[in-house]
């Protein structure tokens, strides 16, 4: 294996120095991490030693046992480890991450001890969520940090005294520096789809975060993703993790079926999804573009003929997200159309089929648009619209995820 010349660089030092003395880039052995069957795994929540109040809580909201991943790095977690977790979308990665922030706090100081980051703050509030729901019998007071909502009710909610926090890097980081936030007493930090957290876009704004928390941090990160230059780089601020892994031929989500639909032009990509229109309201469905004004150029021609659909992107105000989320969740809406804000982490139970419109940018994000479908275990299927020249894109990423995607059948709705 080639060598990953080390990111230093780009890391401020004094994070860099803070936790391992300033190490540089772990040299290649360090790099091959063990699998989720390093860890021991523990198939009941009873054996994990956790309060009996998160227990009544977890079993009230329905979870009847550990996931796989959950039955490998919930331990580890609630004994203060840092932990690097990997799994495939659907496999309870938000409940856990709730259940061991339920875990370690203590309610009886009302103060913030569990920072939870996530890049959209859709995830960001599910996860404030399930935080709340299954520390129902805790007291645990939980408040979602994310930009779209007013700043002073942050500020109220945050003085008022939570115990956890579930947010977005830019919202958080303004209440950190308002003094809003008080980190003093903050124990745990969870990224979560932490390939995205410290990819270009947040790694500035999350590193920010981190100068103002305490020392002896433990770090969790989660994600279904995890490439290499970001595992290289966690050795600048974790201390010696848990490795729960699965390896990349293993990350094709069981139960999907994939399918391609070969459109010569860009222009018969939408005849094909009128023509499977009636397939996608059996159930639900998210068709994923890769830009905001696709989204909207074809939001409008679905309703131009006639066909019901509703829409979401990054750049719509936040309590219109809210309302379309809500009207998908609860049925009211059926077919999605949607960019790659909804790609990560959002559980939606019954949607069963996510159709890519366009092909994803990467391949990292084709693993988490499939996985919109067939959540814990269910079963799915994912459309692929291919152009002529994106089959290289379709061959690449079944040969990355060694995974096969076969033409379209007549019966398609059968599957679903």
């Amino acid at each position: 294996m080639a060598a990953i010349a080390s990111t230093s660089a780009t890391i401020p030092g004094s994070i860099r120095n803070r936790r391992n003395g300033g190490v540089g880039a772990p040299d290649d052995e360090k790099l091959v991490f063990e699998t989720s069957h390093g860890v021991e795994p523990i198939t009941t929540f009873d054996q994990m030693g956790m309060k009996d109040d998160l227990l009544r809580g977890i079993y009230q909201h329905g979870f009847e046992k550990p996931s796989a991943i959950q039955q490998r790095a919930v331990l580890p977690i609630i004994k203060g480890r840092d932990v690097i977790a990997q799994a495939q979308s659907g496999t309870g990665k938000t409940s856990m991450i709730a259940i061991t922030a339920c875990q370690v706090v203590d309610t009886s100081i009302r103060e913030v001890q569990v920072l939870i980051l996530s890049p959209t703050r859709e995830l960001a509030s599910q996860t404030e969520k399930v935080t709340l729901a299954v520390g129902n019998f805790m007291s645990v007071q939980v408040h979602a940090c994310i930009g779209g909502q007013s700043i002073g009710e942050d500020i109220r909610k945050l003085d008022y005294g939570v115990h956890v926090v579930s947010g977005t890097p830019g919202r958080v980081c303004d209440m950190i520096k308002r003094r809003a936030l008080r980190t003093r007493a903050i124990k745990l930090l969870v990224l979560d789809e932490s390939d995205e957290m410290l990819s270009r876009g947040f790694k500035d704004q999350i590193y920010d975060v981190y100068r103002y928390l305490p020392p002896e941090l433990q770090v969790v990160l989660i994600s279904a993703t995890l490439p290499h230059e970001i595992l290289e780089m966690t050795s600048k601020f974790m201390t010696d993790p848990v490795r729960i892994l699965v390896k990349r031929d293993e990350l094709t989500l069981e139960g999907i079926k994939q399918f391609f639909v070969a459109v010569e032009k860009e222009e018969w990509k939408f005849d094909t999804l009128c023509d499977l229109y009636d397939t996608l309201t059996i159930t639900q469905a998210v068709i994923f573009c890769n830009t905001k004004r696709k989204v909207d150029w074809l939001t409008e021609k679905m309703r131009s003929y006639n066909f019901t659909v509703s829409s979401m992107h990054g750049d719509m105000p936040q309590r219109e997200r809210d309302e379309i989320m809500k009207s998908f969740r609860d049925m009211a809406t059926r077919v999605l159309i949607t960019t790659d804000v909804w790609a990560r982490g959002l559980d939606v139970q019954q949607v069963s089929l996510v159709i890519n419109y366009d092909l994803p940018n990467n391949r990292e994000l084709y693993i988490h648009r499939i996985g919109r479908s067939g959540r814990f275990g269910r079963k799915g299927v994912a459309i692929n619209f291919v152009r002529n020249d994106d089959i290289r894109i379709l061959r690449d990423i079944e040969q990355y995820y060694s995974t096969q995607i076969d033409e379209m059948p007549m019966n398609v709705a059968d599957l679903i």
